[in-house]
């Protein structure tokens, strides 16, 4: 599955917080691009545990992804 997502990062103390606002879905690392990978990641987790437990459609659906497009959730306008 193909999502589009902002990605945000920023250097707080010695650590860099990435954070996606449309997902609210933050992670961490000690670099920037460490940031950008575990955040990557703990957007999958969150993603496949929104599945495994059935809330996957309401969860796209607060993000603000309404429309579907050959199954990929569009973003929001």
């Amino acid at each position: 599955m193909k999502l589009k997502v902002t990605e945000e990062i920023w250097k707080e103390g010695g650590m860099y917080v990435s954070y996606c606002p449309e997902l609210d879905v933050a992670s961490c690392g000690e670099s920037a691009e460490q940031a950008k990978k575990n955040l990557r990641e703990a957007i999958l987790i969150t993603i496949e545990e929104t599945q495994k437990i059935g809330t996957f459609d309401q969860f796209i659906q607060e993000a603000g992804f309404e429309e579907m497009q050959n199954d990929v959730p569009l973003p929001p306008q």
